[in-house]
């Protein structure tokens, strides 16, 4: 990778790379150890994720994830000050209340470090994500698979596989799609949705789409860091490991523990005299 100093990331900077087709890589990240990794790494946006959840605190989904929690994390990925644009995610309960709600806990990222906020849903965020870029916060929307409606789903489902308006169905999304652009967001993630119609939703909208699993044809992409170094045991359709850190992992942790019980370590290099 080339040693010249990249510019800071900007929002204006990114419909200006869907108009050149230049395509987006974002990757999630909880911390400044890894933020600094994939900030070196040349990623244009971070998410700072409600996957937290199910990646770093064992829960089943992201909906027990507290503001507390995303405002901390946000904080440890902005103290590297990165290159990478900074998204944080808006958690379950957060902004689905009141649009006071959703703009007063968008104004809580910010603070802590965040450059834009992201949250879930299409025709029925229209009001609040027009409130909150109002104030003048850049707002990711998010449709297709939105893990925060997992009851409603069933779990985490393919969506768009079948025609009609209600929730899920293609129409819908494509509406969904169309709301999130005009209410004011500056891009949307596209999750869970088959190949056609991502492609079909980013010819169709003037803002970058980012898809995961939802094919190649979308502005952007994003992973999860730990799905690209395999530190997770999940295999998904939609992620790709990229390296296999968790078993050099715990094949680094293993030999400390074998040189800790043979008495090989510490050696007399590693004390002090």
């Amino acid at each position: 990778m080339s040693n010249i100093k990249r510019a800071k990331m900007t929002v204006p900077q990114l419909r200006e790379r869907k108009e050149s087709h230049s395509p987006l890589a974002m990757v999630t990240a909880y911390d400044s150890t890894f933020a600094s990794i994939v900030d070196e790494a040349g990623v244009d946006l971070i998410l700072v994720g409600d996957s937290v959840a199910t990646v770093m605190q064992g829960q089943r989904n992201t909906l027990g994830v507290s503001m507390q929690d995303m405002e901390y994390h946000v904080r440890l990925v902005a103290s590297v000050k990165p290159n990478a644009l900074i998204v944080g995610d808006m958690p379950f309960g957060s902004y689905q209340s009141s649009v006071k709600d959703a703009v007063d806990n968008a104004v809580r990222l910010v603070k802590a470090g965040a450059a834009a906020v992201k949250l879930e849903g299409g025709v029925t965020m229209f009001d609040t994500i027009a409130a909150i870029s109002r104030v003048d916060i850049p707002v990711m929307g998010h449709i297709g698979l939105t893990p925060q409606s997992y009851h409603r789903m069933g779990g985490h489902r393919v969506q768009g596989r079948t025609d009609g308006r209600e929730a899920g169905g293609r129409e819908r999304l494509l509406e969904d799609a169309h709301s999130v652009e005009q209410s004011g967001a500056f891009a949307v993630v596209i999750e869970g949705v088959p190949r056609g119609l991502a492609k079909e939703i980013t010819n169709k909208v003037s803002i970058p789409t980012i898809g995961i699993g939802a094919g190649p044809d979308c502005d952007g992409q994003v992973l999860v860091l730990h799905d690209i170094l395999g530190l997770t045991t999940n295999t998904l359709k939609f992620t790709r490991k990229y390296a296999d850190i968790r078993t050099t992992s715990v094949d680094a942790c293993k030999q400390f523990v074998e040189e800790v019980r043979n008495g090989s370590w510490p050696d007399d290099d590693h004390s002090f005299h």
